[in-house]
């Protein structure tokens, strides 16, 4: 089996790969665009043929970067980028951009078949105050050359540090419908646009927006390289009452997210924290129904 390799070629970014292929660069100090309120992302992301993954900065919404924790509303404050939606006056620009800032990685470790990056952030708003603390790890393992995938695992704790009560939603819980973005969010390569979206129980497309689903998959076609891949992605579980829900179109562009607060807000205390644990499998080939279900399963988290 081909071995897993970590590398770290500057002080802002982080690289692993299989072979000679660059599976994932995650960039933990992004050049700070308040305009698109900087975060940690991964991009590129890659197959294990080196097939393209993930879409970075597209004209239509500079802040869209990769796989990345972000989140749109939190009680007045943006750290999604862009303008915020509310009822009254739809989509404006304010200064509300928050940040989310790499403090340090407290715990990496480096084998062949799993590397893991355990990091501690802090989401400061547009006052520069700290709102959130974060402790999150990512995993990079399983790599199955027989089955053409490797898989991402990814966990985060997001803890309120601030003297007031945080409502985290989005701008379907402001108004607006099947708009619940947030939460670890995926903008696809342009190739993807129009891409199959397949679910359980043979629910397929748009049906899947605001579902609650235990996975859902997307299949679409490279550029650069020849065929298609997919990425089987499991909701897995939040510690919050209020259940996970599934961002997902492909249709202007391809875009996905197990949201945390889809159509309803969560509220965190001082000193309250959220737990949310997510997976993707990244396969490097167009699967099918009776692929993906069998992925899915096998992946259940």
């Amino acid at each position: 089996m081909p071995e897993l390799q970590l590398r770290r070629p500057s002080n802002s970014e982080l690289v692993i790969s299989c072979g000679a292929v660059d599976l994932a660069t995650y960039v933990f100090i992004p050049p700070a665009t308040r305009s698109e309120a900087p975060k940690p992302y991964l991009h590129p992301l890659r197959t294990l043929s080196g097939a393209p993954l993930t879409g970075f900065r597209p004209w239509d919404h500079r802040w869209h970067k990769g796989l990345q924790m972000t989140w749109s509303h939190v009680s007045g404050q943006n750290f999604w980028g862009g303008p915020t939606f509310s009822p009254e006056t739809d989509y404006q620009w304010r200064d509300n951009l928050g940040s989310i800032e790499h403090e340090g990685f407290p715990g990496m470790s480096a084998a062949e078949d799993r590397i893991t990056v355990g990091e501690t952030l802090s989401w400061r708003n547009s006052a520069g105050e700290r709102w959130l603390s974060e402790e999150r790890e990512t995993v990079f393992s399983n790599v199955d050359v027989q089955e053409q995938s490797w898989q991402l695992d990814f966990t985060t704790e997001l803890t309120n540090i601030s003297e007031r009560s945080l409502d985290l939603g989005s701008p379907t819980t402001h108004g607006r419908a099947n708009a619940g973005y947030t939460g670890f969010f995926w903008r696809g390569p342009r190739s993807w646009t129009g891409c199959s979206i397949i679910g359980p129980d043979g629910a397929e497309r748009e049906t899947m927006m605001g579902t609650s689903a235990p996975w859902i998959a997307l299949a679409g076609q490279n550029d650069e390289l020849d065929g298609g891949a997919t990425i089987v992605a499991l909701a897995g579980t939040s510690s919050s009452s209020v259940p996970l829900k599934w961002f997902v179109r492909s249709e202007p562009f391809a875009a996905l997210a197990p949201s945390p607060a889809f159509d309803e807000e969560i509220t965190l205390a001082p000193g309250e924290s959220l737990r949310l644990q997510h997976r993707y499998v990244f396969v490097d080939r167009i699967c099918e129904r009776d692929d993906v279900e069998r992925i899915a399963k096998g992946a259940s988290l």
